[in-house]
């Protein structure tokens, strides 16, 4: 019967070892290559992909150039200006098809119908399109009422009766406008109306009053873990 190789095994200490001496004759082969460590890198996008180059290939009058690390221009742009402006965009896009569109009277149907279709967008498509912007800091958190990283079902309701609740905040700045104007035009009539719902004006409420919650929310939340830690630490 034939003995059994014994099989020595490697400790998790031996097989994390760094080899040093692997380092050094590195180090040593990047020293003797002849200078060629020093010569320039070329980032010509044509000899970095090896395709042959086109003829009168320019831009702005120079050869075209390759450069990972450059960024985009919407990189550039803040993350706190990119969310304010799409829900802007939206909040004025809902305006636009069903406040102008349906041209529904009763003030309290238009309200329940224009929070609900809000409150639908922002969970269909707003909240994905900052998850999709979005990089591994979570900046979008901040400017959503329920920031949660996967699809969950009961945020189409809470989105709605939320987006509800913001409705009546809009009607109310629409309704504090309105009074200051009457103030300072001299008109004494209580129903007299001088500002009417339009895009521009309705998605800057929206994002206001909106803005507003998601504040004070992140206020309580940033309470709640402060607590939590000091109880942690206590412990």
């Amino acid at each position: 019967m034939a003995k059994k190789k014994k099989i020595q095994e490697t400790t998790i200490e031996n097989y994390y070892d760094l080899k040093i001496d692997k380092v050094d004759e590195l180090v040593a082969a990047l020293k003797d290559d002849g200078g060629a460590a020093n010569e320039d890198i070329s980032f010509d996008i044509y000899e970095c992909t090896g395709v042959d180059a086109p003829e009168n290939v320019k831009r702005n009058g120079k050869q075209k150039q390759f450069d990972p690390y450059k960024t985009d221009f919407l990189g550039r742009v803040p993350a706190w200006l990119k969310a304010l402006l799409v829900k802007w965009w939206f909040a004025g896009m809902v305006c636009f098809f069903f406040v102008w569109g349906l041209g529904i009277s009763d003030s309290l149907d238009l309200m329940v119908l224009v929070g609900a279709v809000l409150g639908i967008v922002v969970d269909a498509l707003v909240n994905p399109l900052f998850r999709y912007m979005e990089t591994d800091r979570r900046e979008y958190n901040a400017y959503m009422m329920f920031p949660f990283p996967f699809k969950a079902f009961w945020t189409f309701f809470t989105n709605i009766i939320y987006y509800i609740l913001v409705m009546i905040g809009v009607s109310y700045c629409y309704a504090g406008l309105n009074e200051l104007i009457n103030l300072i035009t001299g008109h004494t009539d209580a129903f007299h109306i001088a500002v009417g719902l339009e895009p521009l004006l309705f998605g800057t409420f929206c994002v206001l009053v909106d803005m507003v919650f998601i504040g004070i929310k992140n206020g309580v939340v940033l309470l709640v873990k402060k607590c939590r830690k000091k109880e942690n630490v206590n412990v």
